[in-house]
């Protein structure tokens, strides 16, 4: 289901801003679906540090960390497409191969969870998914080191090489769970997740203390914006099945 009509903001007590109350209260949401890499995991050093690695490897122009912070969430051949016009396909299956081994090497040295987020996955009530351009099998190990993996009903990564802003991986989540797209909340910090979940016919919730542009994501119209991992909490009290 879409939301249609007014789009003002109003605010919950906890803070957090959402759309439309009138129809949304009568919405009930079953499933959230969580990308990981500026959501649930501030991953930024980690990954830019192994592209910017990658990228002196393959002898390719230095490109800055706050550029490289716009691409977390899209896939890497697309990231370095964009980065480095015209380079060949040999030339970004290289690269990306290069950033796969940089970022092992990394194990996640410079991975934290965001504050709150331990907290919130606790006491959110519904199934949780993960949705995220990470093989499901990365993310599971990830979840793992972190200590997050028991929140989680099911793990869903891209592992059919369709990436957000595809949706197919959120149907898939979906189908798995045995929920329907509109019983489903998408939360996520890049315009990809907003588009993925426009698109899969899900209910959309930016957060404000990721990595994405905060006037792409707003362009996108999200149905939630929330500032801290509690007003998810907030929103999931009136909005969920029990």
């Amino acid at each position: 289901m879409k939301i249609s009509g007014s789009r003002a903001f109003r605010h919950l007590n906890s803070g957090c801003k959402f759309l439309g109350l009138s129809l949304l209260s009568r919405l009930l949401i079953k499933a959230f679906f969580f990308d990981i890499d500026g959501t649930i995991l501030d991953s930024a050093t980690d990954i830019c540090s192994s592209i910017l690695a990658a990228c002196s490897l393959a002898q390719k122009p230095e490109v800055s960390e706050g550029v490289l912070r716009r691409y977390i969430g899209r896939s890497l051949a697309e990231t370095f497409a964009e980065i480095y016009p015209g380079s060949s396909e040999n030339e970004i299956e290289r690269l990306c191969l290069l950033y796969r081994e940089q970022y092992r090497e990394r194990a996640h040295r410079g991975t934290r969870v965001f504050p709150g987020i331990q907290e919130m996955l606790a006491a959110l009530p519904g199934l949780k998914s993960t949705a995220t351009t990470k093989s499901s099998a990365t993310t599971a190990l990830v979840l793992e080191l972190f200590g997050l993996r028991r929140h989680f009903d099911h793990v869903q990564g891209s592992d059919n090489g369709r990436y957000k802003p595809d949706p197919t991986i959120l149907l898939e989540a979906a189908e798995a769970l045995k929920v329907r797209p509109e019983q489903c909340l998408m939360i996520g910090d890049a315009p990809v997740d907003m588009e993925a979940g426009r698109r899969a016919g899900m209910l959309t919730c930016a957060v404000g203390w990721g990595y994405g542009d905060r006037a792409e994501l707003r362009s996108w119209h999200p149905d939630f914006w929330i500032d801290n991992p509690s007003d998810l909490v907030a929103i999931a009290q009136r909005l969920t099945l029990r």
